[in-house]
C-alpha cells in the first residue's frame, strides 16, 4: 500500500491531481490538504506517508516554508514540488530545502506520474529543461549570489527558524511547527539576531531586505 498526500489549496486542481494519482495503481491511498495547517495535521495523526506532492502557492504558510518544516519534522517522507513557478531561483531553493523532485504545472500528467514513480524508487526528479535552466543560471550568476547561510553562517536549524520568523510566526508557533521547545526557539532566534547584528525581528527583516539575500 502506497500512501500519498497532495497539498494544494485550489479544490478543483487538488481533485484533478488526486484523480491523476489514482493511475499509479489500486494500492495507492490518497489524502488531500488545502493548506499547511491541514497538511501538518494529517502528517501528525495519520500513518507515515510514502510521498507528499506540494504546491508552493499556499495561503498562510507558503509551500517552501512548509517544505522546510516537513524536512525537519518528517524527514523520511520525500516531497515533490508541483508549481506554476519554475524559474531557476524557485527550483533551486526547493531543492536546497530538501525537495526530492520538482514538476512544473505546465507538464503533462504522464511526466508527473513518471516523476512520482522515480521518487518513490529513491531517485531525485527534475525535468531536463529545468536542469539546464538551473545550470544556465549558475553560469550567468558566476557564484555572486549569496544566501543567508553563506553571508552569516546560519545553520540549517537556524534557517528553518528564520524562514518562519520572517513570516511573523511567534516563538511558540515556530516551536509547534518544528517540534521544538519555546526555549530552544528563543536560543535560535538569539543566535540569528547576533549573526545579523540586529536586536529585533523588524531589524532582521530590514537586514535581509537590505542585503538582498535569499533564505
Amino acid at each position: 500500500m502506497t500512501r500519498l498526500l497532495v497539498v494544494e489549496d485550489h479544490a478543483l486542481v487538488r481533485e484533478g491531481l488526486l484523480q491523476t494519482l489514482r493511475k499509479l495503481g489500486p494500492e495507492v491511498v490518497l489524502f488531500g490538504a488545502q493548506d499547511a495547517e491541514e497538511a501538518m495535521r494529517l502528517l501528525d495523526v495519520e500513518e507515515e506517508f510514502d510521498l507528499a506532492l506540494l504546491d508552493l502557492m499556499l495561503p498562510g504558510m507558503n509551500g517552501l516554508s512548509l517544505l522546510s518544516v516537513m524536512r525537519k519534522r518528517f524527514p523520511a517522507v520525500p516531497v515533490v514540488v508541483i508549481s506554476a513557478l519554475d524559474d531557476a531561483e524557485t527550483v533551486g531553493r526547493a531543492l536546497r530545502q530538501g525537495a526530492s523532485g520538482f514538476v512544473p504545472k505546465s507538464n503533462s500528467s504522464e511526466i508527473l506520474l513518471d516523476a512520482l514513480r522515480r521518487v518513490l524508487e529513491g531517485e531525485v526528479f527534475l525535468p531536463p529543461h529545468l536542469r539546464e535552466k538551473i545550470a544556465s543560471g549558475r553560469r550567468e550568476d558566476g557564484g555572486k549570489s549569496r544566501t543567508l547561510a553563506d553571508r552569516f553562517g546560519l545553520t540549517a536549524a537556524q534557517l528553518r527558524v528564520m524562514e518562519l520568523l520572517m513570516q511573523g510566526k511567534t516563538n511558540r508557533e515556530i516551536g509547534d511547527l518544528l517540534g521544538l521547545t519555546e526555549g530552544t526557539v528563543k536560543i535560535h532566534v538569539s543566535k540569528i539576531f547576533k549573526a545579523l547584528n540586529v536586536s529585533s525581528r523588524a531589524q532582521a527583516l530590514v537586514a535581509v531586505s537590505r542585503h538582498r539575500l535569499r533564505l
